[in-house]
């Protein structure tokens, strides 16, 4: 317990003043000097001095301002400290490579035409959307976990620092879906930055880093040296959610590409995660449906038990005194209405 005016405090002593003032002059009325003392008129006569020194004493602590200080308090959940790095350049504003997939079999025109709508609807929505979308439900299922965000296109920018407050997370992810991106990524300054979140952290469980992105990149030998270097010695893991355009190759065909894959930005990036030493899983995404079975496998791995410090912000207690003397001086106030100072 802290006071913001602990000056206020050395007119504590005023509160004992009920206990040592004389008693009220007693009715006049004959033999009324003769009756004994009676414990009921004892009693009340002590609870009316304790409601006075209680209304003293709170009006001088809430006078001084008391209140608990924020404090770290140690907990102890099921989750993971991640850090989503979201791509935010212009081609995620484009839609998703999409599949031909066949229609339910027995289909009628009208249904057929439906389903073709339907498909076109979906490849044709940014797929920036529909990342922040899904990434915002998986935020929400994982009330445990510990975000940081970090947007990127030709810089990194973080969006939040480590927090569990689910509208701070909520609001930080729905910012990835503001503005069109720029023409230029640079991935790996954003994966540089996100692991530096990490930096000074005690190791508390599960941490990863989410790569949510639509192309790769070339990395340069002193930047790769840099992100595997942080990757291992914080322990982070890093899962790629490859959200595959139109035209685009898929992962599945590096080995398709022999010699060319040095030359696809998509397959550098994924050799060189796969190359760190730290735990990798990368996810291929042409449509929607594809990103939501990524996100979801995901959530159903990073599920380890987490350490995590929180914190609890300052909370003030002069109310508390103030409704205190209150309630005291209305008890007084009743006493002294109920009082009868002349006989009838």
């Amino acid at each position: 317990m802290s006071f913001d005016a602990p000056l206020w405090l050395v007119l504590l002593p005023l509160a004992a003043l009920p206990f040592v003032a004389p008693a009220g002059r007693a009715l006049d009325g004959g033999a009324l000097a003769r009756l004994p003392r009676d414990a009921a008129s004892r009693v009340l006569d002590i609870g009316l001095r304790a409601a006075a020194a209680l209304a003293l004493a709170a009006i001088v602590v809430a006078l001084a301002g008391p209140y608990r200080p924020e404090a770290a308090v140690e907990r102890i959940g099921q989750g993971a400290e991640i850090v989503i790095v979201l791509d935010r350049s212009r081609s995620m504003d484009q839609g998703f490579a999409g599949t031909a997939t066949r229609p339910p079999p027995g289909t009628g025109p009208e249904a057929l035409a439906h389903y073709v709508h339907q498909q076109h609807v979906r490849q044709r929505e940014p797929k920036r959307r529909v990342a922040v979308q899904m990434l915002a439900e998986f935020a929400a299922r994982r009330p445990r976990d510990r975000f940081g965000m970090v947007v990127f296109s030709n810089r990194p920018l973080r969006v939040l620092d480590f927090t569990s407050k689910p509208q701070i997370v909520q609001a930080a992810i729905a910012a990835g879906d503001a503005g069109r991106g720029l023409a230029d990524t640079d991935i790996g300054l954003a994966m540089q930055a996100a692991l530096e979140m990490f930096d000074g952290r005690p190791y508390a469980g599960s941490r990863v880093v989410l790569l949510v992105s639509d192309g790769g990149d070339h990395v340069s030998p002193e930047m790769r040296e840099r992100i595997a270097d942080l990757a291992r010695r914080h322990r982070v893991g890093i899962d790629w959610i490859y959200i595959r355009s139109a035209l685009s190759p898929g992962l599945a065909d590096e080995a398709a590409a022999g010699a060319a894959s040095d030359t696809v930005p998509e397959f550098f990036l994924h050799r060189f995660f796969r190359g760190i030493g730290v735990p990798y899983r990368a996810y291929e995404a042409e449509d929607p449906q594809a990103l939501q079975a990524a996100i979801d496998d995901i959530d159903r791995l990073e599920n380890l038990p987490l350490t995590y410090t929180d914190t609890l912000p300052r909370r003030d207690f002069a109310a508390w005194g103030y409704a205190a003397a209150l309630a005291a001086a209305l008890a007084l106030l009743a006493a002294s209405l109920l009082e009868r100072r002349r006989w009838a």
